[in-house]
């Protein structure tokens, strides 16, 4: 009788469920990374007023504490998924954590404002490292259809959700502690993530050769994102109408253009386009873009409406939100185990933004005299169900079947569609909501304070019909786009690798490099 490897043990012994048991703690481990980027950036919005009183900068700064983040963030992901590809996942994911906690810290213990943006900046670089990374080790960890429904179910609450946690966090740390501990609070969470990176993320040999750093294309993509963010950015603040804003938005066009075209022939492309020409993929970073537009307009003009017409506290505002939290996570993981293996993201994704489309269109009621029980809480419930079906489906079609050395620049193209989605959401709805105001308020004299209250309550109102456009347009995008169910790649009809123990046997490195 033959022994078994002591590398390879039997089928069915115990060391196999330790093996699954290890995939899950590492789901944890990539969840609380996810969870600290996405909740950053609203858990810092909350304490913007605590810190602008206490540092003493203008309401015209004040903007640029959350514009630095978004301005590294969203122009440095591509690059930091390509650097999870080339120098290992582990790796990356643990710089990217220390680097998050560091700049964390550096923001929390600011007393200047230069260094508070400063360190904004410096967490937007260290979170584009982080987040496509996370996201790219739960692709490569979780091979197995069924377990992969699991894990993605919980990754795309978190992405979809983070945003209100952030804005419950925020508040109770304000108002509890101080504005500064918004940012400690990721120096603890890091901690944590650290210590399970080490213990539960894989570290995988890599038999081939080393790729190399796609440098002029990193130059373009950085520079088209930075110049897209950036113009968005400034349309908020200086309007439209400002050169600076159109200037930027043009730049971005054309670096994007010629990044395309330095893909087609580039030796080592920074980000293949069969990649984002894939029918699957193409909607799926398409939809998680959609969805990140309209979804602004809940976490921004709820928040506004609550917090300025109603005169709920940051802590209320915050609980308030607890319900489409809760939601949300139930959907995702609905949408994920059950219904999106039966029919495919062709009908999941169209179902969750016709959803989404209703909750706006629910909110469209909305007065200065509403209630949140009947008016505002069935919209965020309907919301939370339609975000829970659409993200999860979205990032899991996005990265299935992508080749491992690819997984990371794949992941980072979920997370740039999303800030991407925010940034237009974030300067086109704030600026259809402040016209319509002050359209309401010119045409309603003399301005009273009631005057100013429906003014404001009518801007928000032209933000929902606008945000439920949106979601329209994605149900019938995505219905159109997405192939059907057997066509191709798709979550329904590809095996997926079996899962390998986490104790196999390596293949020589030929670099020393890990994945």
């Amino acid at each position: 009788m033959s022994q078994a490897s002591p590398t390879s043990p039997p089928t069915g012994a115990p060391a196999a469920s330790g093996v699954s048991s290890l995939r899950w703690w590492t789901l944890v481990t990539v969840a609380l990374a996810q969870l600290m980027v996405v909740l950053d950036s609203t858990v810092v919005n909350i304490a913007l007023p605590s810190a602008q009183a206490d540092l003493g900068f203008s309401n015209g700064d004040r903007q640029w504490i959350v514009t630095a983040y978004s301005l590294a963030f969203g122009s440095l992901l591509l690059l930091g998924g390509r650097l999870s590809d080339l120098i290992g996942r582990k790796r990356t994911f643990i710089i990217g954590l220390i680097g998050f906690a560091g700049a964390s810290a550096l923001g929390g213990a600011a007393g200047s404002f230069g260094m508070l943006v400063g360190a904004r900046a410096l967490q937007g670089a260290f979170g584009a490292l982080l987040a496509p990374t996370a996201l790219a080790v739960l692709t490569t960890t979780f091979t197995v259809p069924k377990e992969r429904g699991r894990a993605f179910g919980i990754f795309g609450a978190i992405a979809g959700a983070g945003g209100a946690v952030g804005l419950l966090l925020g508040g109770y740390l304000t108002e509890t502690l101080n504005w500064r501990w918004n940012l400690y609070i990721n120096v603890i969470i890091a901690i944590i993530g650290v210590i399970g990176a080490i213990f539960f993320v894989r570290t995988v040999a890599r038999t081939g050769p080393r790729p190399k750093l796609d440098i002029p294309g990193t130059i373009l993509v950085s520079g088209a994102l930075f110049a897209l963010v950036f113009g968005f950015s400034n349309a908020e603040t200086d309007g439209w109408d400002s050169p600076l804003t159109w200037g930027m938005l043009t730049a971005s066009g054309v670096l994007l253009v010629a990044f395309v075209l330095w893909q087609r022939r580039a030796a080592h492309p920074l980000l293949p386009l069969k990649i984002v020409l894939d029918r699957n993929r193409g909607a799926s970073y398409s939809s998680v873009l959609i969805a990140g537009i309209g979804m602004f307009a809940i976490f921004l003009f709820v928040t506004y409406y609550m917090q300025t017409t109603l005169h709920f506290t940051p802590i209320q505002t915050g609980l308030a939100f607890l319900p489409m939290i809760l939601m949300l996570v139930t959907a995702a993981q609905l949408s994920s185990n059950i219904f999106l293996a039966r029919f495919g993201p062709k009908v999941m994704v169209p179902i969750g933004m016709t959803i989404a489309a209703s909750a706006m269109l629910y909110l469209t009621h909305l007065g200065v005299t509403s209630d949140y029980a009947t008016d505002i809480l069935p919209a965020l419930l309907l919301m939370g169900a339609g975000m829970g079906t659409i993200m999860p489906a979205s990032i899991q079609t996005a990265t299935l079947g992508i080749d491992r050395q690819f997984a990371g620049v794949a992941s980072a193209m979920v997370n740039t569609s999303q800030q991407v989605g925010g940034s237009i959401g974030t300067a086109l709805l704030n600026t259809l909501a402040a016209t319509a105001a002050t359209g309401y308020a010119a045409s309603h004299l003399p301005p009273t304070a009631s005057v100013a209250a429906e003014a404001a309550v009518h801007g928000y109102t032209v933000a929902y019909w606008w945000g439920a456009g949106f979601f329209a347009f994605g149900a019938v995008f995505s219905a159109l786009v997405f192939r059907r169910k057997g066509d191709g790649i798709s979550v329904t009809n590809r095996e997926a690798p079996a899962a390998q123990p986490l104790s196999e046997p390596r293949e020589p490195v030929a670099v020393g490099a890990t994945d």
